[in-house]
């Protein structure tokens, strides 16, 4: 963490969609790429579609290369980073002095939002999170002083992410349900396998679903087989409600994943 991110401040003030800011950044602005340095960005699972096909990598490959793993803090749920360069600035890899973002077309959903952030991840089921945004306030960004009115959702459309987070929407709640669960229930390995493979490996998870006895033991009729077959948003889609019915439908979290473990794993 740079000295510049240790003097982020999280803005008190909770959001709506119709909250009114000032912001603009472009490559004119003194501060421009300053914000692509010693940054901390959880990657959803549209975020690695899009960067993975964009880069023309299959999705290990792409994990391999350009996230670190960790547990996300009170859900002990596996997650993904994006990896910095081990440069003193600590620096997004996708990031140059002058053109900014080389991939900005399929940038990740938390650049998307900023100079706004999403407390979605952070309250528990039921906190009403929906519409629960803040600023992220950085000492070095110019962009609030540039021209440019907007609502917190005329933002959110602009920059894509409304979209995004409808297709990461399963997603999300499966995590806020997790976080829900009292301390001393845990998933097991396996399960936590599960939704890593789901969430960030979707060719993995392609070969598991067609590749193995995942057809026979589950139903799935043939159009749903068809649709995620040749689309993988659709298949991210499937694979989410999959495992939110593998973890979550009985009474006990953790004796479902274990009876999910045990009986129902066709590898």
């Amino acid at each position: 963490m740079n000295d510049a991110d240790k003097n982020a401040l999280i803005s008190p003030v909770r959001l709506g969609y119709s909250s009114q800011f000032k912001f603009k950044c472009h490559p004119g602005v003194s501060c421009f790429t300053m914000c692509c340095r010693g940054i901390n960005i959880i990657l959803t699972p549209y975020d690695i579609l899009q960067m993975k096909n964009r880069l023309g990598l299959s999705s290990r490959e792409f994990l391999a290369i350009y996230t670190e793993p960790h547990l996300l803090e009170k859900t002990d749920l596996p997650m993904v980073t994006l990896k910095l360069l081990d440069d003193e600035r600590e620096s997004c890899p996708f990031v140059k002095d002058k053109e900014g973002c080389i991939i900005y077309k399929d940038r990740p959903t938390s650049c998307r939002y900023y100079p706004l952030g999403t407390a979605t991840l952070q309250h528990k089921e039921g906190a009403d999170d929906e519409g629960f945004f803040f600023f992220i306030n950085e000492p070095h960004c110019k962009g609030f002083e540039e021209d440019g009115d907007w609502t917190v959702a005329e933002w959110r459309e602009d920059q894509g992410v409304d979209l995004r987070d409808e297709i990461n929407r399963e997603w999300t709640d499966l995590v806020v349900r997790k976080r829900s669960f009292p301390p001393n229930i845990k998933l097991t390995d396996k399960a936590k396998q599960m939704f890593f493979m789901v969430s960030y490996d979707i060719d993995k998870f392609k070969a598991f679903v067609f590749e193995s006895a995942f057809l026979k033991r589950f139903d799935v009729d043939e159009a749903t087989v068809e649709k995620i077959k040749k689309d993988e948003i659709e298949l991210l889609k499937f694979g989410l409600e999959w495992l939110k019915g593998v973890l979550f439908k009985e009474t006990d979290p953790e004796q479902q994943a274990a009876n999910f473990t045990d009986k129902k794993n066709p590898t």
